[in-house]
């Protein structure tokens, strides 16, 4: 019998309140995106001095989105970047969405700062670029639903770009037999989305860049084709 895969959460930020009880939070998100029944679901309250101990505790770990930035030097980011590095030194796969694609690369030598593009918002588009071999067949673009300021502004050197945008430089990186991380957030339901970009109105103090944002929310989004390449081809590996 083949053993159900453990797949680790590293929880890094948390939904408004608001919107919580509807959407329900980040790690369930995640488990909903991944559709993998009977896979064994740990998480860990990462924002919370929750910093699990051993890399091998899971098949694959992913690192949620958040509200902070990784730059903030809040006490729990020193050691989630430690546990990053020790799982990168155990092959461990990772995926890192948003707050957690940034966090790999700040822990592996690179550069996150708040961008001077300012706000990326709604339905985003990514042009694939030297799309690696271990990920399967070269997909024809890449769209995903995006909520941030921050961006990797230099990436770690191991790191390969394999998606890109004009707004986005670094919209995807690979980490050759690690990781698997993007800016944007395929655990994102259309539903979510909406409701966080209305929420956030005075946040954004833009209401012309959500009224936006919320148009781009038409576009069609590849979260599903996504979700397929680290089923086939991040946890095949661990």
């Amino acid at each position: 019998m083949v053993k159900p895969p453990v797949i680790g959460i590293l929880e890094t930020g948390r939904p408004p309140a608001e919107l919580a009880p509807e959407h329900g939070n980040y790690p369930d998100m995640v488990r909903s995106w991944l559709d993998l029944p009977g896979a064994e679901f740990r998480s860990f309250a990462v924002l919370d001095g929750e910093i699990p101990q051993d890399p091998v505790a899971a098949d694959l770990w992913v690192i949620t989105g958040s509200k902070f930035g990784v730059y903030e030097g809040h006490d729990w980011i020193a050691p989630a970047e430690a546990f990053i590095r020790a799982c990168q030194g155990a092959a461990v796969p990772m995926v890192g969405i948003c707050f957690g694609h940034q966090l790999i690369a700040q822990a592996l030598g690179g550069v996150v700062e708040k961008s001077d593009r300012g706000w990326g918002l709604g339905v985003h588009r990514y042009a694939p670029v030297n799309w690696p071999a271990g990920l399967g067949q070269v997909p024809e673009t890449i769209a995903l639903q995006a909520f941030h300021q921050d961006q990797v502004i230099t990436p770690p050197k191991d790191a390969e770009t394999i998606a890109e945008s004009e707004f986005c430089p670094y919209a995807a990186l690979w980490y050759p037999g690690f990781a698997l991380t993007v800016q944007g957030h395929p655990e994102f339901d259309k539903p979510f989305t909406r409701d966080l970009l209305e929420s956030r109105r005075g946040a954004v103090r833009d209401d012309a860049l959500v009224d936006t944002a919320m148009a781009s929310m038409a576009r069609a989004v590849t979260r599903v084709d996504l979700a397929r390449i680290v089923r086939d081809h991040l946890l095949q590996t661990a």
